[in-house]
């Protein structure tokens, strides 16, 4: 491929704007994305994810075409032709079955093929399962542009390692594990990173270990999480704070420290069933990320249901109460509202016939309308002072501002999932 002048980052999400920033403070950045929406955000220096700031976007941000560096954002394809390396991060979602859904990758796929040229490598970051890249995305590369693959072609896995909302594991400061199509790519595709990633870089064997890395971490953090879910729900029926065992627990050099809780967004619900997949198509029943993810699916009908039996305990007449949900995003901070599983603690309520508030200041209330069909709260001065039941499922640190006290009526009961306020103050925690 010689040395890499042109890269090309296809979908501009929370994996791909942040990489493409950093690509562009010293390459030329084609940066594709389909919705055209999120293109006219961005190329006015805006990023509603939150993951970039503005003056950093801004300064990269390059109107030409065919300058040496910086960032060139478009919703058009035709742009990208001139790129000798092509980096797909569009998402892998699942469906109503919780099958993989390779449709975005798929498309992703043919765009780049239609303008591949000789030489160039094509990297994928999004979540697969081992084989992936090789069984589904080359072929139709292969057919997409008459080249031939590791001959024409070539091509690379690096697995994206971005967290949603945290400032200090950005990018550049999470070590990246590469791979490539050949050794020489492998080499290639590892260099064309560590030009970026001050936390350095691990080079895989091949293709398939670097896919299985990836889906792995978070299939090994779903089924610890899901472990200390089960634990609370024993602890909770011997009347023992789990918070406070984990603390005392954690006291050992080597404890593994997890809290219970929900386990939502675009990654750690959603990589295992990747897993699952492959293994069940090669004819292995994977029980234990089956069973980790049908632990930590239930959690939210388990907290809707257990602050009903408190409300009941307390006199409260059920339906037509009043009852407020303290955040609707996937995790703190951040106003990612995919696979949100805090919707579990709201569609449970909502079967006793209740009267569910939700504020979250995080959220966008136009996705949360067109995803849920939920009228949110964005300002805490519109809260009710009358709640029979509150449930805490973001830790958001605005909420540390509100007085439960006084949100609650005289017989309200709090639930308090992510153990944010101190014990004595609530009725209930995870």
């Amino acid at each position: 491929m010689g040395e890499v002048k042109r890269i090309t980052v296809i979908g501009l999400g929370y994996v791909g704007l942040p990489l493409a920033v950093e690509f562009a403070k010293k390459f030329h950045v084609v940066g594709l994305d389909i919705n055209e929406g999120r293109v006219a955000e961005l190329k006015n220096g805006e990023d509603k994810t939150l993951e970039v700031e503005s003056d950093n976007l801004k300064a990269v941000l390059t109107d030409d075409l065919s300058a040496d560096k910086g960032l060139f954002i478009t919703s058009d394809s035709s742009d990208m032709a001139d790129s000798n390396v092509y980096i797909v991060t569009v998402p892998t979602p699942t469906d109503e079955f919780n099958k993989p859904v390779f449709t975005p990758l798929i498309k992703a796929s043919e765009a780049v093929g239609k303008v591949l040229s000789k030489g160039d490598i094509v990297i994928y970051e999004s979540t697969v399962y081992p084989g992936a890249t090789e069984d589904i995305c080359v072929p139709i590369l292969e057919k997409h542009s008459g080249l031939v693959y590791n001959k024409d072609f070539f091509a690379g896995y690096s697995p994206e390692r971005i967290n949603p909302g945290d400032k200090k594991h950005t990018v550049t400061k999470i070590l990246k594990v590469t791979s490539g199509s050949t050794p020489e790519i492998g080499k290639e595709v590892d260099n064309l990173y560590k030009s970026i990633i001050t936390a350095g870089t691990h080079m895989a064997p091949s293709i398939k270990v670097a896919e299985a890395a990836k889906v792995i971490e978070n299939s090994q953090r779903d089924i610890n999480i899901a472990f200390v879910n089960e634990l609370s729900k024993i602890f909770r029926l011997l009347d023992i704070d789990t918070k406070a065992v984990l603390e005392a627990a954690g006291t050992k050099w080597n404890f593994i420290n997890f809290t219970p809780g929900l386990v939502g967004g675009h990654w750690i619900g959603v990589d295992p069933f990747y897993l699952a997949q492959k293994a069940i198509e090669v004819g292995y029943n994977p029980e234990i990320i089956l069973a980790g993810r049908k632990m930590n699916d239930s959690m939210g009908a388990y907290v809707a249901q257990e602050t009903v039996k408190m409300m009941i305990k307390k006199g409260a007449t059920i339906k037509n109460s009043n009852v407020l949900v303290l955040g609707i995003t996937f995790k703190e901070d951040c106003p990612d509202i995919r696979n949100s599983r805090a919707i579990d603690i709201i569609r449970e309520f909502e079967t006793y016939n209740v009267n569910v508030d939700v504020y979250d200041p995080w959220a966008s209330t136009e996705e949360v309308k067109h995803e849920y069909n939920l009228d949110l709260i964005k300002s805490k001065d519109n809260l009710k002072n009358s709640y029979d039941g509150i449930v805490l499922a973001v830790s958001h640190k605005e909420f540390l501002e509100l007085d439960l006290s006084k949100l609650k009526s005289d017989m309200g009961v709090i639930f308090d999932v992510k153990s944010l306020f101190p014990r004595e103050t609530v009725d209930a925690r995870l």
